[in-house]
């Protein structure tokens, strides 16, 4: 006997048809969410390719309000170090350029560096305070400001110390070792081929020739008396000259301006405040983008590791 249904005729039809529909509903809202998901991933990659290639972050724009700019001058001078000449020159003209800077700080904290990069620094100051004779420039010395470092210093209007600043150290040098006794005494034989007698000028693992350090030091002699130049240029009427003031030596920040190397006592707020009368300081320092930094750690990277492989790098 067959048995009575309730349930209207084509009711599967129609539980087929909605399930039929939420699949593609499901779909539908899948793909939505996938499109957004990827418009996510396309702009966050965008905003890495910009952070990369350093175009977020650089402006020159003016900057509103009367401020102190200023510039720092820190670690090894040197071309490939963030102390190089292109990198403080260019913080250094874009802080001059700005018509709402009252007054420069170099802030200087180096041992020193490259007498030619120092040498690019300086010229530098004294071609723009040339040219803009209204803005003043201080130089304000934290740790040490030594060799390179006191080099470019001495371009400015006045340096600033703190009691324990390390200044001076105006000298010349080349150092290096000698390995020629420990080779002999190896066995080792040093095999050196050169078109021209003095090709390998101070060869570590050669004895030294008496000829090729007597022109060596005659170099250090002339870079060393240029360096004596500027100091009395850029220090005219204010140092005290000793025998030993331009030996190499270096002073504490306290008989720096004794000896006439800086001129007072007090930190970049200080000079922003009190002899700027711009206490609000704007930082016009270039700065490393990520695409510098990973670089930067990408070529150290590289290189350490074709050093453990024993591949040398050209010089």
């Amino acid at each position: 006997m067959l048995e009575h249904s309730d349930a209207s005729p084509g009711w599967e039809r129609q539980v087929l048809e909605k399930v039929a529909l939420a699949a593609i509903e499901e779909q539908r809202r899948a793909r939505r969410w996938g499109i957004f998901f990827k418009l996510l991933i396309f702009l966050y990659l965008f905003l890495l390719l910009f952070l990369v290639l350093g175009w977020i972050g650089k402006t020159d724009m003016t900057i509103p309000g009367k401020h102190s700019a200023l510039v720092e001058l820190r670690g090894i001078i040197a071309a490939d170090e963030r102390a190089s000449a292109d990198v403080v020159v260019s913080g250094l003209q874009r802080a001059f350029k700005d018509k709402n800077t009252a007054g420069v700080i170099l802030r200087i904290n180096s041992p020193g560096g490259s007498p030619v990069q120092a040498a690019y620094i300086y010229n530098e100051i004294k071609r723009l305070r040339k040219a803009h004779p209204h803005i003043p420039l201080y130089a304000v010395v934290e740790d040490v400001c030594a060799s390179g470092g006191y080099y470019a210093a001495v371009a400015a209007d006045k340096i600033f110390v703190n009691q324990a600043s390390i200044i001076g150290s105006i000298g010349v040098l080349i150092d290096g070792f000698g390995f020629s006794e420990a080779l002999k005494k190896l066995g080792i034989e040093r095999r050196l081929l050169a078109a021209g007698e003095n090709k390998g000028f101070l060869d570590p693992f050669s004895p030294m020739d008496p000829e090729q350090r007597a022109h060596a030091m005659r170099m250090l002699e002339e870079i060393h008396r240029q360096f004596i130049e500027v100091v009395r240029e850029g220090r005219a009427g204010r140092l005290k000259e000793t025998p030993e003031l331009f030996s190499g030596l270096v002073w504490t920040g306290a008989r720096s301006i004794e000896l006439g190397l800086a001129d007072d006592f007090a930190s970049a707020a200080e000079v922003a405040r009190e002899v700027i009368k711009a206490e609000h300081i704007v930082d016009f320092t270039p700065q490393e983008g990520l695409g510098e930094r990973l670089a930067r750690r990408f070529g150290a990277a590289t290189g350490a590791a074709l050093r453990t492989w024993g591949v040398s790098l050209p010089r």
